[in-house]
């Protein structure tokens, strides 16, 4: 009950602050820019990892790391394969060095955007618990990790930004989802985490994670997003769906 009582209180004030035309025009902070990261679902500097089989939709790459470690097999991504070198999967691998340079420099661009952003509308909401809760248009900002042990609904308009600022790890419990509604978009959705993420077992994320370190997803875990990790992305039997 008191998680449920704080949640209406929290949606009930953000409404009011974001009521009129402000939020018909699209509340909360300006969205963070991908640059040419954008154009990819999955990119990583160290590698993606993979138990079979999983399904990606759209760009993936890797980039410092040769080609080689990335172990996705083509037949799992239905999208351009890119590798900075001839050594990537066979037979799709598509050798690009200059796109992804500027892709992870973009990254990273937008990983400090995201993590940059001064003026919280709200800190350390449920002391990093979220789950449960209902998510208006807003910046939020944690100095813990943040939970998710059971569903959280994402909810705004088709034009409306969520910044989530998360000092340490990103934990979705295993068969735990993010709902959008009222018209909410993943695309607008930024999962800015300094630590690792990771996504239990047939768990279920909208939006874009931008990490310092690790993405990890679990067995039948699940993404409406894209997956920006500056070390590896970890895959079993995932499937990765960019956002419209």
């Amino acid at each position: 009950m008191m998680i449920r009582t704080f949640n209406l209180g929290v949606v009930a004030s953000a409404l009011l602050a974001f009521a009129g035309s402000a939020y018909a025009s699209g509340a909360g902070p300006m969205t963070v820019s991908l640059g040419t990261a954008g154009t990819f679902t999955i990119l990583t500097k160290t590698g993606i990892t993979d138990v079979p089989k999983s399904s990606v939709t759209g760009d993936i790459g890797v980039s410092p790391i040769t080609g080689a470690a990335d172990l996705l097999k083509c037949t799992e991504v239905t999208g351009g394969v890119y590798s900075v070198d001839a050594a990537g999967p066979k037979p799709c691998s598509i050798m690009d060095p200059g796109r992804l340079t500027l892709a992870v420099h973009d990254m990273q661009t937008a990983f400090t955007d995201a993590a940059g952003r001064p003026n919280p509308n709200f800190t350390e909401l449920g002391a990093g618990e979220i789950g449960g809760l209902t998510l208006v248009p807003g910046l939020y900002k944690w100095g813990t990790a943040v939970k998710v042990h059971s569903d959280v609904t994402i909810s705004g308009g088709p034009n409306d930004v969520w910044i989530f600022q998360i000092a340490k790890n990103l934990i979705v419990a295993n068969g735990m989802k993010v709902h959008l509604s009222g018209g909410a978009q993943a695309k607008n959705i930024f999962w800015q985490v300094s630590g690792l993420s990771l996504f239990g077992t047939t768990s279920h994320v909208e939006g874009i994670v931008l990490c310092k370190t690790l993405i990890a997803m679990q067995t039948g875990a699940s993404i409406n997003g894209r997956l920006y990790a500056q070390t590896a992305a970890t895959l079993q039997m995932n499937v990765v769906k960019q956002p419209k």
